[in-house]
C-alpha cells in the first residue's frame, strides 16, 4: 500500500474486491438451473448455463496481486477466475455477456465463464484444466525473455489442487532452469474440488515443493488484502528485476461448493463457519474504518459495484446471441476433410 496514501491505496483495493463479489453473487443467482449436476436439474429460465465455478472468499488474492500489475503484465488463471479477470482491468459488462453466451462477451459468447480471455489487459485465459494454466504462463514469460520485452513479467494463479498435478512442477522446473520473470500465485482454499486438500497432499504444500526447486517463496494470510497487496509488491519487484521466478503461496478459503449449483454438504458446517469468521471483505472494512475511512464511503463503494453489476446484467440480458455462422470461425484446421 502507498504510505503516503494508505487510505486512497485501501479503498482501491476495497473497490476491487466489492467488484469480484457483487459479479459473483449475480451472476451465482443467474447460474441456478443452469446445469444438471449434484441432484439439480437444469431449466430454461437459468441466464447463465453450465457450470460456474465462484471464488467467493478468495477476492483479496487477486486485487492484492493484481495491483502491482501492468496492462503489459501477462496473467493466467483457472476455471475459478471471474476475480482475477476483473482484478487485472477486463471489462466487467463484457465478461457477463460471455457468460450470457452472448456474441459482445470476450469470446463471442463461446468461452463462458471457464475460457474468459481478454488480451489487452494481458489476460491470456482462464482454464477448465486443473494446472493448465501453470505451462502457459511460463511459455508467456520465455517469450517475455526471448524477446527481450523489458520487465514484463507473467502472473500464474492456481489452486492447491493443482500442484499434485505433473504441470506444476514441469512449469516450476523450466521456470527455475531458465529464470524466467514469472510470479507463481497458489491459492490456496483447503478444497480440490469436492476433496480436502490437506489429506492428498504430502509435505507442506506449494511453499515446500518450490523451495525444493530453488524458487524463494513467501506465505501469506491470503483473506488479509493488505498482507497480499505487501507481500505481492515485494515479490513483483523481485521477478521485474531479473531475479527469477518467485511463489506466493496464499492461505484462504473457498466458501461456496465447487460450482454454483453445488451445495458442499459434504463440508463439516463448522468449518464453513470459522471461515466466515475471516471474510477478507469484512476484515478489509473494518481494517479501513480503523484508519479513518467514513462508513458512508465505503457504502457508496459497495452500492456502486452493485449498481454497475445490475447495468450489466440489463446489457448482458439485452445483447443479441452469435449468428450461427461463428460454429465456424475460429476453429483450428488441420487441413484434413471439410464441413459438411
Amino acid at each position: 500500500m502507498d504510505p503516503s496514501n494508505p487510505t486512497g491505496a485501501g479503498e482501491a483495493l476495497y473497490r476491487v474486491m466489492v467488484r469480484i463479489r457483487a459479479f459473483e453473487n449475480a451472476a451465482e443467482t443467474a447460474s441456478q438451473g443452469g446445469v444438471s449436476a449434484y441432484g439439480q436439474q437444469a431449466g430454461g429460465a437459468a441466464k447463465v448455463r453450465g457450470p460456474l465455478h465462484l471464488s467467493t472468499g478468495q477476492e483479496a488474492v487477486p486485487a492484492g496481486v493484481c495491483a502491482h500489475l501492468r496492462a503489459s503484465d501477462y496473467l493466467t488463471s483457472t476455471h475459478r477466475g471471474h476475480g482475477h479477470t476483473l482484478a487485472k482491468g477486463a471489462d466487467l459488462t463484457r465478461m457477463m455477456c460471455e457468460l450470457f453466451g452472448k456474441a459482445t462477451g470476450f469470446n463471442g459468447g463461446k468461452g463462458g465463464s471457464m475460457h474468459i480471455a481478454d488480451f489487452s489487459v494481458g489476460m491470456l485465459g482462464a482454464n477448465g484444466v486443473v494446472a493448465a494454466g501453470l505451462p502457459i504462463a511460463v511459455g508467456a514469460a520465455h517469450a517475455q525473455k526471448l524477446l527481450k520485452q523489458g520487465d514484463g513479467i507473467t502472473v500464474c494463479f492456481f489452486g492447491d489442487g493443482a500442484i499434485n498435478r505433473g504441470p506444476f512442477l514441469e512449469a516450476l522446473n523450466w521456470a527455475r532452469v531458465y529464470d524466467l520473470p514469472v510470479l507463481f500465485v497458489c491459492e490456496d482454499n483447503r478444497w480440490s474440488a469436492t476433496t480436502a486438500s490437506g489429506p492428498m497432499t504430502a509435505g507442506d504444500g506449494a511453499s515446500a515443493r518450490a523451495a525444493s526447486m530453488d524458487i524463494a517463496a513467501t506465505q501469506v494470510d491470503g483473506n488479509d488484502v493488505f498482507a497480499v497487496h505487501e507481500a505481492a509488491a515485494g515479490l513483483v519487484a523481485e521477478v521485474r528485476s531479473g531475479a527469477g521466478p518467485r511463489l506466493l503461496h496464499a492461505l484462504t478459503y473457498r466458501v461456496k461448493g465447487h460450482v454454483s449449483v453445488d451445495l458442499a454438504a459434504y463440508r463439516d458446517p463448522a468449518e464453513l463457519a470459522a471461515a466466515l469468521e475471516t471474510d477478507p471483505i469484512a476484515r478489509a472494512r473494518g481494517h479501513l474504518l480503523d484508519i479513518g475511512v467514513a462508513a458512508a464511503t465505503l457504502d457508496a463503494i459497495e452500492n456502486a459495484a452493485r449498481d454497475e453489476v445490475d447495468t450489466a446484467l440489463a446489457v448482458a440480458d439485452a445483447a443479441p446471441w452469435p449468428e450461427a455462422s461463428a460454429a465456424f470461425t475460429d476453429v483450428q484446421t488441420t487441413g484434413a476433410g471439410q464441413w459438411l
